[in-house]
């Protein structure tokens, strides 16, 4: 990616966050333990920025590191009093290290992946949001990405009640092609993410949240990447503005050929409570 495009796109995240403290009067009233909660609930009715850095270990033919930094605003839209619209993006930058002997590491964008939830805006203790996802050819080189429009559902349900220190649930999706005669042809690609939080005092909490994905289109030996770990998150705040701070690390008990042993990943989050 040139430096001048990765410069631009700081710049504008900085305005988006900095116009978000500014416009977005933080809920004083909400204690670290419901800031925890909010923040774990991919449907919540709050606007936030998630910066999420992904560290593969020993990926590729080659067996080095792969880093992908997802940054991932969500902003929500009241449809009405009953309904709201979760808008959650996901806009990845890529380290991909060589895949062959003489081979040069490769930097740039991926391609970006953009989910609208339908959600009930006043919902029980039993939440959901369901709704299409779309995957956008941003890549910005042929090893990072699909020149393919991609389209698919996505779905989550997930439990969260006041007084009770659990957060569990799960998000699914599944993303078909539209097209197949543009660099790197067809694709059918599924994800899975359960995810359990069980929060403790001072908005510190554990968390496992493995993502699963599938790629239907693959021999049966190379379909799946399933992970099993977990790790520990907490709240903070600089300033009023809360921030969800998370570490975690996942070993992938199933990996396809060339596909990395360890995940290490790391996240800070922004949050602009209404």
């Amino acid at each position: 990616m040139p430096a001048a495009n990765l410069k631009q796109a700081t710049r504008v995240l900085g305005l988006f966050a900095l116009g978000a403290i500014f416009a977005t009067p933080v809920r004083a009233e909400l204690s670290a333990e419901e800031l925890a909660k909010l923040a774990q609930n991919p449907v919540g009715n709050l606007i936030s920025l998630p910066f999420q850095n992904n560290t593969n270990l020993h990926y590729g033919p080659e067996r080095k590191t792969q880093n992908i930094l997802n940054i991932q605003p969500v902003i929500p839209i009241s449809v009405n009093d009953d309904w709201n619209i979760i808008t959650r993006t996901i806009l990845p930058v890529i380290s991909m290290p060589s895949l062959y002997p003489g081979d040069d590491r490769t930097n740039g964008i991926g391609d970006t992946v953009f989910t609208a939830f339908l959600s009930p805006a006043k919902p029980g203790s039993l939440i959901w949001g369901a709704g299409p996802v779309v995957q956008l050819p941003t890549n910005s080189n042929a090893e990072l990405g699909n020149k393919n429009w991609g389209l698919g559902p996505s779905f989550v349900v997930l439990h969260l009640e006041h007084g009770d220190p659990w957060v569990y649930g799960v998000l699914a999706n599944n993303i078909w092609s539209l097209s197949s005669d543009q660099q790197g042809g067809s694709y059918n690609n599924g994800l899975i993410q359960p995810f359990v939080n069980y929060n403790l005092e001072g908005g510190l909490y554990l968390t496992s949240s493995p993502i699963l994905t599938v790629d239907w289109k693959a021999d049966d030996d190379n379909k799946w990447t399933v992970p099993l770990g977990g790790g520990v998150g907490k709240i903070f705040h600089f300033g009023k503005l809360p921030v969800n701070t998370q570490i975690s690390a996942y070993y992938n008990v199933i990996t396809p050929d060339n596909g990395p042993d360890w995940q290490i990943r790391a996240q800070v989050q922004l949050m602009f409570p209404k």
